[in-house]
């Protein structure tokens, strides 16, 4: 399959995997979710991600959701897949196999469970760069999964051709610009961190991992182009207002909210994989309270 090559800039939304209640995949409900998704402007997919559950999903059903996701997306926007395994093999092998099923394109997180050192990581993800000539965005969130890729590493991985974009989560905005003044235009910039977007934005980036905003979408892609436009008193109140929802994205429980903030608005279902568990009791209560005060004053 011959894909084109993939643009790395604008909103690529990190999707939910939607489940039923007995923890099996609902693709039909997770297709609606992309379609809202692809209406309200989003530059591509990223599915199988962190908050797509990748980690608890089965190898077969990993590869299920993408196949869908091509099928859905119909070539309307690009679909990246994460790739968020324990061993170079597996890793290796599901590269390939998304790139049989169509995929644009995939997201790398660094070696899961295993704390690689700086040459461990470096060799994981040339490794896995080889595997497919798809080009690639390295997801570095040092907070989340403990390998930290630094600057001064990027400079070090700028031979690797197909490795074109970096969602820099380590929740330091300096970091862009050390990026930046480092590496040049050598590497398309994505923000990972829903409640640093507009300080990112100003310091300049390509695009955005969004995670909480695949529940207001159209609100979400507005704060996007916004900042693009450069029409900052607007996009600071249309952040000022999503901010309690965008910090829903940088909890342990990160996955439970976003679902649960996406039930709420009627784009999916709350259920998630063990072991995670929904929430309940006084953190649902304060979950919920936090979304539906955001709600009732949602922009019109």
């Amino acid at each position: 399959m011959n894909q084109k090559p993939l643009s790395w800039a604008g909103v690529f939304p990190a999707v939910v995997t939607q489940m039923h209640q007995d923890q099996s995949l609902d693709l039909a409900a997770t297709a609606r979710h992309w379609e809202a998704l692809i209406e309200s402007g989003v530059a591509g997919l990223v599915v199988c991600g962190s908050l797509g559950e990748n980690q608890t999903m089965l190898p077969e059903e990993k590869r299920a959701v993408v196949k869908h996701a091509v099928e859905v997306s119909a070539g309307r926007v690009p679909v990246v897949s994460g790739v968020a395994e324990m061993s170079t093999s597996i890793a290796v092998s599901y590269m390939q196999d998304c790139e049989k099923l169509g995929a644009d394109g995939f997201m790398v997180m660094p070696p899961m469970v295993y704390k690689s050192d700086a040459k461990e990581t470096a060799h994981w993800f040339r490794t896995l760069a080889k595997a497919t000539p798809l080009s690639w965005m390295l997801y570095n969130n040092p907070v989340g999964y403990h390998t930290d890729v630094t600057p001064e590493m990027f400079v070090e991985l700028a031979d690797i051709e197909n490795l074109k974009a970096i969602k820099e989560s380590s929740a330091n905005t300096r970091r862009i610009t050390e990026l930046r003044n480092l590496t040049g235009n050598r590497y398309q910039i994505f923000t990972g961190v829903d409640d640093l977007f507009l300080e990112s934005a100003i310091l300049g980036i390509d695009g955005w991992v969004a995670g909480s905003g695949i529940a207001f979408p159209k609100e979400n892609q507005k704060l996007w182009n916004l900042a693009q436009a450069g029409r900052w008193d607007e996009a600071r109140a249309l952040y000022r207002w999503s901010q309690p929802l965008m910090k829903l994205d940088t909890h342990l429980h990160f996955v439970q909210y976003i679902k649960l903030l996406c039930q709420e608005t009627g784009l999916g279902k709350e259920w998630v994989r063990e072991p995670r568990l929904p929430i309940t009791g006084a953190e649902r209560e304060q979950v919920l309270r936090i979304i539906r005060e955001a709600l009732a004053k949602r922009p019109a």
